[in-house]
Parts: structure tokens; C-alpha cells; sequence
């Protein structure tokens, strides 16, 4: 019954016709399906009748091993559309990772991707589920697509029969995901053979092609949030979340390798989300049900929660091999060598947040008390900590800065700066400045403290230097959420180049580390490096043009 509604609701909206659906199976039946179905190229060069799913050892009482095409391990950023409707157009942040698509080359793109799908008469796997953890603001988000791991996928990472959501049908959001189409950029429009496309007039997502990375189902819909959310007043942020056992709230934004996931997973508080987040007028909430976790370098002794869940059933491991000489299906999935990067080093590993033993009711928690703007400084010259104020806030937040290592290769120490606005520029739909501007009305409102929290290098940069502690990381953390860094209760330095406000002391930190300069044997050297840095922050600021969007310059 179920089966004959949707078929007739899919005709009328995309025209879909003779296809038949395989509606909400269980995780269980998805992994079935994915092995016996699920086909595709997954050697480069190869051709479209591979494989692409496999048990390990443990049957269906372990997880589904998924293998990407190998020209799509991660998202394709390059090949991420909206469709430049005039509704829509002076509100998207036009950029090179969602670029604008003429509305005639999307009509004509779909039209040819749904007559794909009528031609070949497929069975298309449907799983419902919803984007938001809160009804008060939560989509119906419904994934149709040729993989079951890919609804497999959505129903790990999203909830599912979440109650309160009010008109269902008209809020509704489909993803329809076509690997089996091939895009020819002379003819659609697009740049290579496959492309993602957000429809914001429509609530539609496309995914044409060769993109098969379990990201993109994801995050995806996470670019369709940040759209949504703004126009109702609420934020919506790429960050972790947590709560305390007195009901404090913290948020940490932070890009990758800057400890966001590992820092936000403390025993005394319980985990809201570790990646996407909603702040409403009443809360915050994760807009997930599950974890899409690296698995490169996965060591059991520092991530034991996600260390057990890689042997859970239900779960996706996606483009890690089995050893050399041995199948998947006669691996343990703790025997898998978690170091390989032959594929790729952006190795993934997707479970429901129900393998945390400390996940807090409903993913919820009421304003946070504390903002954690997270970097890892490669350059050696930022504080372990600081302590924002507004506009200072402001000015981090859309710079949005980590620095990475150059290379892997000994001898290679020079850093390289990285600025993602908000920490996640790719998935912000509105200019930065939207988020931004209702970041810091909330953090006024709520009077939440903001903290700048350095996970990066001490007493030198990346090869001379030393990683600041995880120990003097979580003792600066837990200062911070106990407000033993507020004003009136702890002196501060002014650093003189970033203008940034440093505790002269914490609790269980040596006061001599938190003035970066102090930490350096050649304080002219340190002087260089930080003028470096402070210079490519105000290279990036201009070069993004925020000033022009209303974002004050502090350094």
C-alpha cells in the first residue's frame, strides 16, 4: 500500500514511471540487498558491474563494507550545484564549492536523468527520514537512490519517526541519487561526469552520476540546512556538542585534526552531536542520529567507543581493504588494517549515535554557556587559549583558521594555513556573515563566553616545536566551561600582535606556556612567525571581502 502511494506521488513529482521501490527495509535486509545489488566501477579503469559491497566474517551480524568509485573517496566539491532559480539567487553564497547552475540546463538534466531511470526500470531503495533531531524545526528528508548502502546509510546518520513534525508532505525534501547516470558536461552543463544539485525552489537534490561517497548524502542536506535554518532565525553550525551534569551546554566548532570529535567525547558530559548542530529560540540539537567517523590511523585505546562499534551490526565501513592474501568475508572487522591508505586516507566508518554509551535524551541541550572556536596551529605562535569577545568572535568565526602540515615526508616542517569560514565554508549556504551575525546575537542574548582554543604547536612551529598536551588542552577546556577563565576571576596578557586576551593562569596548566612567545627560545624568530600568521589573516579577511559584509577587523 505504502509501495502504491509513493509510486503515484513520484510519478506526479518527477515523472518517474514502471520503477519499482523497496520501501523503509530494515538495516538488516539493506545489508542483503547492498551485497546481492549494489553495482559499480571501483578500480580506476574499470568497469560498472563491480561489486561494491561485502561482508566481513561476521555476516549481518557485523558491519557492510562499502567501496566508493575510486574518483569519488570524498565529496566532490568541484561538482556541487544550486540551481540559480531568481528566488533564491541574491541569498546563496555563490563559490567554487556551490557554484550556480542555469535553471533550463537543470530542468533538462533531470528530465534526462528521470527518463535514465524509466528507460532502465530499476528497483530504487527508499528510506524516510528527517533532517533534525528537534520537530520544532526538522525536515522529512526522503533518500530514493539506486544503492540500498546509500539508504542503508541514511537511516544509520538520520532520525527516523521522529513525532511533532506538522505538514509533512508540503516540508518534504527528496534526494533522488542516480550513480548509473552519466553527465556529458558539453550537453548538461556540467563540468565533469557526474554532479550534485541543490534545488532550493523544489526541494529536490540530484546526484547524477559518479558520486557515490556516502558523504554526499549527507552532506548535502546539511547545505540544505544551513539554507533553511537562517530564514527561520535559528543557526545552524558545523560543530560538536555536549552538556554537563549541571545542564551547561558547550559548542566546539573546529575544522579537521583540530580535536573537535575527540575533545567534545568526555565522559562527565554527555554527547549532543559531534558534527552538525542547531541553535533555535529554545535549545540546541543535533541535526543527526549517527557518526560518520575517519577510520585512518583508528587507534582502539583513544577511541574505544568507535573502535567497538566497527564490529556492530548495521554499520558501513566504506573503502578500507581487507589484508593482502585475505577476503572481506573472512575478516574480523578489528583484524582490518586501519593504517591502509591505499584507497584513500579519507577512510570512513558510518554508526548510529546509539553505539555512544552518553548521548543525551533527544540530543538536546538548552543554551550553551560556552563557544569553543577550535584551530591547531601549525605556525607554533597562537595561545593555548583565549578568551573572544564579540567582534573578536566574529572576525574568528568567519575566518574559520587551522593550519595544516605541508607533507608527511621527514624534514618537510614549513605549516600551511587553512581558512574555512564558520569551519565548514562548503556547506554554508548564506554568505558567512548570516551565521556570524546570529552567532553572536545568541552568544550576547545567552551570554555565553567564547573561547579561542589552541590544539596545535608550542615553543616552535610543526618539526622544531612540541603538539600542546592533551592534558594542558583538556585542563584549558574544562577551565573554560567552569568559567575560571571569565573576567574578574583570572589577569590577562594582550598579545601584541593578535590582540588576543591570555590567561595568565589555569588550574593544572604551567603559566609559562600560555604566552607563546615565552615558549620560544628565539623570540625574534617567534615575532617573525607571528607577523607571518597575523598576515595571512588579514590576506584571507580581505580577500574574502569581509569587511564589506559587515565583519570588523581586530588584528
Amino acid at each position: 500500500m505504502v509501495e502504491q502511494v509513493l509510486e503515484v506521488d513520484l510519478d506526479k513529482r518527477l515523472g518517474l514511471k514502471g520503477v519499482k521501490y523497496k520501501y523503509n527495509l530494515s538495516k538488516q535486509q539493506l545489508f542483503h540487498e547492498a551485497i546481492a545489488h549494489d553495482r559499480g566501477r571501483t578500480k580506476k579503469g574499470g568497469g560498472s558491474s563491480d561489486q561494491k559491497c561485502f561482508p566481513t566474517k561476521l555476516g549481518d551480524q557485523g558491519p557492510l563494507v562499502y567501496y566508493t568509485d575510486p574518483d569519488c573517496t570524498g565529496r566532490r566539491v568541484k561538482d556541487t550545484y544550486a540551481v540559480d532559480w531568481p528566488e533564491v539567487h541574491e541569498r546563496v553564497w555563490w563559490k567554487d564549492d556551490l557554484k550556480a547552475f542555469p535553471p533550463d540546463k537543470y530542468e533538462a538534466l533531470l528530465k534526462r536523468v528521470v527518463e535514465h531511470l524509466n528507460a532502465k526500470k530499476p528497483t530504487l531503495y527508499v528510506a524516510d527520514v528527517y533532517a533534525g533531531s528537534d520537530p520544532f524545526y526538522a525536515i522529512p528528508y526522503r533518500f530514493i537512490g539506486e544503492y540500498a548502502v546509500h539508504a542503508m546509510f541514511a537511516m544509520n546518520m538520520f532520525p527516523k519517526a521522529l513525532k511533532g513534525v506538522g505538514n509533512e508532505e508540503l516540508k518534504r525534501w527528496v534526494m533522488l541519487n542516480v550513480p548509473s547516470f552519466e553527465c556529458i558536461p558539453e550537453r548538461d552543463g556540467t563540468r565533469a561526469e557526474a554532479a550534485i544539485l541543490i534545488d532550493f525552489k523544489n526541494k529536490l537534490c540530484l546526484v547524477a552520476g559518479r558520486a557515490d561517497y556516502c558523504g554526499v548524502v549527507k552532506k548535502t542536506i546539511f547545505t540544505v540546512m544551513n539554507f533553511l535554518l537562517p530564514n527561520q532565525g535559528y543557526l545552524s553550525m558545523h560543530c560538536s556538542a555536549n552538556i554537563g551534569k549541571s545542564g551547561d551546554s558547550a559548542i566546539l566548532f573546529g575544522l579537521s585534526g583540530t580535536g573537535k570529535t575527540t575533545l567534545s567525547a568526555d565522559p562527565e558530559r554527555m554527547l549532543i552531536g559531534d558534527d552538525e548542530t542547531a541553535w533555535t529560540g529554545t535549545s540546541i540539537s543535533n541535526l543527526e542520529d549517527g557518526c560518520y567517523a575517519k577510520l585512518i590511523d583508528l587507534n582502539k585505546d583513544a577511541e574505544p567507543i568507535i573502535w567497538d562499534a566497527l564490529a556492530k551490526p548495521g554499520t558501513i565501513i566504506e573503502n578500507v581493504p581487507p589484508r593482502p592474501g585475505k577476503r572481506m568475508e573472512e575478516m574480523h572487522p578489528h583484524e582490518l588494517d586501519l593504517t591502509d591508505k591505499s584507497i584513500t586516507e579519507n577512510t570512513r566508518f558510518s554508526y548510529p549515535l546509539s553505539a555512544n554509551p552518553n548521548v543525551a535524551p533527544g540530543q538536546r541541550g538548552q543554551h550553551p554557556s560556552t563557544i569553543v572556536l577550535l584551530t591547531a596551529d601549525a605556525f607554533g605562535v597562537l595561545p593555548p587559549v583565549a578568551v573572544l569577545e564579540g567582534r573578536d568572535v566574529m572576525y574568528h568565526f568567519v575566518s574559520g583558521f587551522t593550519a595544516k602540515l605541508a607533507g608527511t615526508e621527514v624534514g618537510v616542517t614549513e605549516p600551511k594555513e587553512a581558512f574555512s569560514a564558520c569551519f565548514g565554508a562548503p556547506f554554508m549556504s548564506h554568505p558567512p556573515s548570516v551565521y556570524a551575525k546570529l552567532l553572536r546575537q545568541k552568544m550576547d542574548k545567552h551570554k555565553a563566553r567564547c573561547v579561542l582554543l589552541n590544539t596545535g604547536w608550542s615553543g616552535g612551529p610543526y618539526g622544531t616545536g612540541k603538539r600542546i598536551s592533551i592534558a594542558h588542552t583538556r585542563a584549558l577546556l574544562n577551565a573554560a566551561l567552569r568559567g575560571d577563565l571569565d573576567a574578574g576571576k583570572v589577569e590577562y596578557d594582550v598579545h601584541p600582535v593578535f590582540g588576543l586576551k591570555m590567561p595568565k593562569s589555569c588550574p593544572g596548566v604551567p603559566s609559562e606556556i600560555l604566552n607563546p612567545r615565552n615558549t620560544w627560545k628565539d623570540k625574534a624568530a617567534y615575532d617573525a612567525q607571528a607577523t607571518k600568521l597575523r598576515d595571512l589573516f588579514r590576506k584571507n579577511f580581505e580577500a574574502k571581502k569581509f569587511a564589506e559584509l559587515g565583519i570588523e577587523p581586530v588584528m
